[in-house]
């Protein structure tokens, strides 16, 4: 739950390194690109990525376009063949290849998906609707979760924070439908469009499924009051960023007394969890209010819950009618996504999220090199050395926390590529002729295998995320830098690149990841990944102090005219991008080329460093996405995490001659300092 991520732009995927592209003719830093009528030091981002900013509108069927969509791009076109040859192949069921072979078969028949309309629905919603009692009503939600339907709260299998050897039961927060709680309580006129378009949205699932007009909207004004309730009791994703006060370690029977609606020990019992005797709860105000509302808020109300919330989830299964009216609001008014995807694009996201490491042993054994994790590994080792070095260097932390930090340092597990152990699929079966069932199979099949881990000792060679997917992410549990195939391409990694522009990408996301375990997060978990604090009471301060540095600096920036960073919500990524980035200029600064400083297209290497870096954020964004971002995404706007860390570095100061009077020019007592 505390996982935390590179991100750009979602869950996109690339190319392995090492698979074949035109490297030989790629020009790496492409001045064409860039637009020099600005001055490097008042906007670094438009200087080094300006005219491709001008030239690349976000096409109709995305919310963003940049670096990471290019390469997406790319990618998508490699998995597509693998999956038509999957389909046509008619390989044995059993099999990786006929299992995501069918798979994409059973959602590429539009036709018969089409002519199903609602009919796969009619048995849940019958089962539903004979629902009497609040105890039925809980049966039911428990029943959703064993099928990975999760609604009304979150429910998962994780490592105990205080004890990760152990797995333990954890409960969430949940049940909305817009993707953030502030969402029903601001007073903007964006978020009061949003709130009447959900409103809109579920009258038009209702009707949809039969009811009346005026009863749709009756019913939806139901669901949304109680919708609102759950989210006053929520927290908010600034609270929710200190893990203590996530840890709530409580004991079942005493649950049981106190929610006696919610009826934790029958609940446990059908979620397969009946042997824990305690259970994590993240939120326990929230699920004082979820058991008082079971009462207080009418069955039928529930139901109505239940039922839109069910279409809600499988909409995308569906026939086009329901998938275009959920895209509608998801797509268009959240996000300002025009058009959708290609369908076999979705579909491809779809099997990549249901059994993501079958289609990653298909996609690795065609596309990933050995020699790419080998080259991988040595980066890292390198990185971690140049990260020791600076922490031995700090001169506000003392010598027993610097101990305790590079003992942290030093036992971090990585992965690089994919799982050295495939996850067994043998047991799940896919269907060539039934997209939803499919979907609803993987779902189950997944709360089960996560289920089945309670009372086993932690598998720390698990990965969360598979091979094909563009990202990294740092696991304080594991204390683990995890880097899929995905992410193992240009713009972050090419062969044939100059250093320069490699530490400018993978090293920076190398060193953004190892931050991670120092963040305003990642520093409260001690070496073997337990939550535990391991730093003197000075030195916490600190940190803090100089962290604050940082949230007032992304406090003070403005997108959309008046919407400000939340530099609180965005912390933990803006030093891992600061940390990670003076890390890797520190690590490049002792290669060859470094040292002898030839020109490579008028570029000094330092500037072709910090070249590379802008490069890796250039990306055009819809204002509805950047609007929805600030509240919902940990991450800043790629403009800001180029020229955010950029600002600090004296090194970039110095590479393209920042003065006073430049616009990113920032007085040197100004300047965020960390790691």
């Amino acid at each position: 739950m505390n996982k935390t991520l590179l991100k750009a732009g979602g869950a996109a995927m690339l190319l392995a390194l090492g698979l074949q592209t035109n490297a030989q003719t790629r020009i790496l830093l492409d001045t064409a690109n860039m637009d020099k009528s600005v001055k490097p030091g008042d906007n670094f981002y438009r200087y080094a990525n300006g005219r491709w900013l001008d030239k690349n509108p976000v096409p109709p069927s995305e919310t963003r376009w940049g670096s990471f969509n290019e390469l997406q791009e790319n990618n998508y076109k490699a998995l597509h063949e693998l999956l038509e040859e999957a389909a046509a192949s008619k390989a044995p069921a059993n099999t990786a290849e006929g299992k995501i072979g069918n798979f994409y078969r059973s959602g590429m028949d539009s036709t018969r998906i089409e002519k199903e309309g609602l009919t796969p629905l009619q048995a849940d919603f019958a089962r539903i609707g004979k629902i009497k009692n609040t105890k039925e009503l809980m049966q039911e939600f428990a029943y959703l979760h064993t099928q990975g339907l999760g609604q009304g709260f979150s429910f998962y299998v994780g490592p105990d924070d205080k004890e990760v050897t152990r797995m333990a039961a954890q409960f969430y927060q949940g049940g909305l439908g817009i993707p953030d709680r502030d969402y029903y309580f601001k007073d903007d006129q964006r978020s009061k469009t949003i709130r009447q378009a959900y409103v809109d949205y579920m009258v038009q699932a209702f009707m949809l499924m039969g009811e009346s007009k005026d009863n749709a909207h009756r019913l939806a004004g139901e669901v949304m009051k109680l919708e609102t309730s759950l989210a006053e009791a929520s927290m908010t994703r600034v609270e929710m960023r200190d893990p203590y006060k996530l840890y709530n370690k409580m004991e079942v029977a005493r649950l049981d007394q106190q929610e006696k609606e919610i009826g934790w020990a029958s609940l446990m019992n059908t979620l397969g969890a009946a042997k824990e005797s305690t259970v994590i709860v993240g939120q326990p105000a929230f699920f004082e209010r979820f058991n008082k509302e079971l009462t207080a808020t009418p069955i039928t109300t529930w139901q109505a819950y239940l039922k839109f919330h069910l279409f809600n989830d499988v909409a995308p299964y569906l026939y086009s009618k329901a998938d275009e009216m959920r895209f509608a609001f998801y797509g268009k008014t959240l996000r300002g996504q025009q058009a959708q995807r290609d369908r076999w694009k979705r579909v491809l996201q779809v099997i990549d999220g249901s059994i993501g490491e079958l289609l990653g042993q298909v996609y690795v054994a065609r596309n990933f090199k050995p020699e790419a994790k080998e080259r991988m590994v040595a980066l890292v080792s390198n990185l971690q050395q140049t990260y020791a070095d600076r922490i031995q260097r700090l001169d506000w932390m003392s010598e027993a926390t610097k101990t305790r930090a590079l003992a942290k340092l030093n036992t971090f597990m990585k992965k690089i590529g994919y799982p050295d152990k495939w996850r067994d699929y043998s047991k799940l079966t896919i269907v060539p002729n039934n997209y939803l069932a499919n979907a609803k199979a993987a779902s189950a099949f997944d709360f089960n295998y996560m289920v089945s881990k309670l009372g086993k000792p932690v598998d720390r060679s698990e990965w969360g995320m598979t091979p094909p997917t563009v990202n990294a992410y740092y696991n304080p549990a594991f204390n683990e830098i995890v880097f899929p195939a995905g992410i193992l391409q240009y713009p972050f990694f090419e062969f044939t690149a100059d250093d320069a522009v490699n530490y400018g990408g993978i090293g920076a996301v190398i060193g953004h990841e190892m931050t991670h375990g120092f963040d305003d997060q990642g520093r409260q978990y001690d070496a073997t990944g337990n939550l535990k604090d391991w730093w003197t009471e000075a030195d916490a301060k600190q940190f803090t102090d100089k962290a604050n540095v940082v949230v007032n600096q992304f406090n003070n920036y403005t997108v959309l005219d008046t919407v400000h960073v939340n530099g609180e919500l965005t912390l933990g990524e803006n030093l891992a991008d600061l940390g990670g980035l003076a890390i890797a200029y520190e690590a490049f600064e002792k290669t060859k080329q470094a040292k002898e400083g030839k020109l490579i297209d008028g570029f000094t290497p330092e500037q072709r460093f910090f070249l590379s870096w802008a490069q890796v954020w250039r990306a055009n964004t819809r204002p509805e996405e950047i609007a929805q971002r600030i509240v919902t995404d940990p991450h800043s706007p790629n403009e800001l995490r180029a020229n955010g860390p950029l600002s600090n570095m004296p090194e970039f100061y110095k590479a393209f001659d920042v003065k006073p009077g430049d616009k990113m020019y920032r007085e040197p007592k100004d300047r965020a300092k960390v790691w």
